[in-house]
């Protein structure tokens, strides 16, 4: 296993040998975590002799406890005790007999007795269409660059009855977690063997990924398929899951400010997604003769999805599929059929209309947090080569004076980000501020402010400075994949959405090199900067218990019937009380007397609000899917 060992991040590597340094002495620190020790008996028996109830200490952990505790900690607050364990007690569990299910482990079966690499009929450099019915599509890549005994395998289910409302989410997510949790007595064996799994759901159904060493993993996927194929509800399983995903769905109120702005973000441009508030609705109602009745209807019609990378030659890759198919859509008790044509499910995002200012405000979800936050979003086109690299470069070029600016000098918070976004192949912008400073509205000014003192930056920009700017960004597109995992991720990325651009990195570089600074400029003028003609943006603001009047402000406003607001913020129309949008500062232009484009002013900063979100959504247009008859794979 050491030798066959993935390349890490080096952040993570110096990470790891780091808390080897109190555990190893200095000739083993590099190694002693990953290579077996020398067979040792008496050491063995030394540690044998030490696990004796008079030497046991147990943590016990539960509600049943409330009220009984005597003692608070002191960081987080959490009540608890300190109890000897009674003599009685002790000498009970020393005569004691072992339980008789109390033994020796199993043989492994998953461990790998071949390391072979196999010989690859073609070298192909990106993933191949090598398999399509009716039932599935198999993707296949083959190792030519890791050399490993490894593979990885994913499994895709469109599964339309999935999420057709939120009481089948949820459902599709308690299956998945049964799944797993059935699959635990396996889960040590595999990991032992230096294999990885997982099933989680997803928009459109769920999915299975195996990671790790091939030689056993067709084993491992038949338990896992075999697990899905004649799944079975146990109650006492279920009410365990069931309260895991309620814990779940109640945390959700505790997350930070700047994450609950990702979540609405989501909810406002996904054509299809639930609320969670409705997942909170629905699980207490939801029994385990629901979720038995419910799990046919999820493969009763379903297509998969397959990629395969690594250590297999293309005649297993489809041996593998044409099992799975087997299995789901051909045996006796063949459980599935094959989607309708009009069935198939695709993620579709919402196209906002050229020069919109929208911004949707919402109380934070906890009432003792004080921290505010903004997400400020600027939506460009779908998959476009050209603007794709032109929006990577403004980040590269912009986030380092973003965060002086908003953070170091105006002091805005301690979260101030500026990234790249790509929901199903739709590319933008985003800038992410928490803080308690200023309310979400005031803090949008200030990115605004920061938009209009950074394009003075960009025209002033030297040659010499754009070009470290783009041989930077070259250099992180052309920079090799560590492992066969980083390297699928990438691949499955451009498969999930639908793009196929398997050799992006090269397309992107060579337009890059060929990319000037005028162009950059361009591109900032008609989608990035105030009144430009082919702006969107949509501004989602989560206001903490400190802001808490200025969020009744900006729910109040109706901008249909005021004009003189800017984003949630009331503002005069008198020039006394404008604010110059020049250098850190910012202009706002009155509903009689708008900013002049064309003579270097500022379109009106008026925006719209958002106060019924699929109101909002049903008002909109939608990007095409990628997943469609463009692309030959989806025809």
């Amino acid at each position: 296993m050491f030798h066959f060992q993935d390349k890490i991040p080096p952040i993570n590597y110096v990470s790891h040998i780091a808390s080897n340094l109190e555990r190893y002495p200095p000739q083993d620190w590099l190694v002693a975590s990953s290579l077996p020790s020398n067979f040792n008996a008496i050491t063995i028996q030394m540690v044998l002799e030490q696990l004796v109830p008079n030497n046991s200490r147990i943590f016990w952990a539960s509600k049943q406890f409330e009220g009984q505790t005597n003692e608070i900690e002191p960081w987080y607050g959490t009540a608890f005790s300190v109890e000897k364990i009674k003599d009685d007690l002790v000498k009970q569990w020393a005569v004691s007999q072992p339980d008789a299910r109390l033994g020796l482990p199993l043989p492994n079966m998953f461990i790998p007795t071949d390391l072979t690499l196999k010989q690859m009929e073609e070298k192909v450099e990106h993933p191949v269409l090598l398999w399509k019915s009716e039932f599935s599509r198999l993707w296949y890549k083959p190792d030519t660059m890791f050399f490993t005994p490894k593979a990885y395998v994913k499994l895709d289910f469109n599964c339309p009855e999935s999420n057709c409302s939120p009481e089948a989410e949820v459902l599709t997510q308690i299956f998945t977690m049964l799944l797993m949790d059935y699959l635990n007595e396996y889960a040590y064996y595999a990991k032992v063997a230096g294999l990885s799994y997982g099933i989680h759901h997803t928009d459109t159904g769920f999915q299975v990924t195996i990671v790790g060493y091939n030689h056993k993993m067709r084993i491992l996927l038949e338990k896992i398929l075999e697990k899905i194929v004649h799944f079975e509800v146990k109650e006492d399983r279920f009410s365990v899951i069931k309260e895991n995903v309620l814990k779940e769905y109640l945390n959700y109120k505790f997350q930070q400010p700047y994450q609950q702005a990702f979540y609405y973000t989501s909810l406002l441009i996904k054509h299809r997604m639930w609320q969670r508030n409705e997942f909170l609705e629905v699980l207490p109602h939801i029994e385990a003769d629901n979720l038995m009745k419910f799990v046919p209807q999820i493969t009763l019609r379903t297509f998969f999805e397959c990629y395969v990378s690594g250590n297999m030659t293309s005649k297993e890759a489809e041996f593998l599929v044409q099992d799975i198919e087997e299995s789901f859509f051909k045996g006796h008790v063949a459980p599935s059929k094959p989607l309708f044509p009009s069935q198939h499910l695709e993620e579709r995002i919402i196209r906002l209309d050229s020069r919109t200012n929208h911004y949707y405000p919402v109380e934070g979800l906890s009432e003792k947090d004080e921290n505010s936050a903004l997400l400020h979003y600027i939506q460009l086109e779908q998959d476009d080569s050209k603007m794709n690299v032109q929006l990577e470069l403004f980040v590269l070029s912009a986030k380092q004076a973003a965060f002086h600016q908003l953070r170091s000098v105006e002091q805005l918070g301690y979260i101030v980000v500026l990234m790249t976004r790509n929901d199903s192949g739709v590319r933008g912008a985003q800038f992410i501020i928490q803080s308690t400073v200023k309310d979400p509205a005031q803090l949008d000014l200030r990115v605004e402010a920061f938009l209009k003192m950074f394009e003075s930056k960009l025209y002033a920009m030297s040659d010499d400075e754009f070009k470290a700017n783009v041989d930077a960004l070259i250099d992180v597109k052309l920079e090799k994949h560590k492992n066969l995992r980083e390297e699928s991720h990438f691949y499955w990325r451009e498969i999930e959405d639908g793009t196929l651009k398997f050799d992006r990195k090269k397309i992107e570089v060579d337009v890059l090199r060929k990319l000037t600074k005028q162009d950059l400029i361009n591109f900032f003028d008609n989608y990035i900067k105030l009144g430009s003609p082919g702006r969107r943006k949509l501004t989602v603001q989560v206001y903490g218990s400190s802001h808490s009047g200025a969020y009744k402000l900006a729910r109040s406003i109706d901008i249909s019937s005021n004009k003189d607001v800017c984003n949630g913020k009331k503002v005069t129309s008198d020039t006394s009380d404008r604010e110059i949008l020049k250098d850190d500062t910012v202009k706002l232009a009155s509903s009689d007397q708008p900013a002049d484009v064309n003579s270097g002013e500022l379109a009106e900063y008026q925006g719209k609000c958002i106060h019924d979100i699929y109101s909002f959504k049903r008002s909109q247009t939608l990007f095409g899917s990628l997943r469609s008859g463009v692309n030959q794979a989806y025809n």
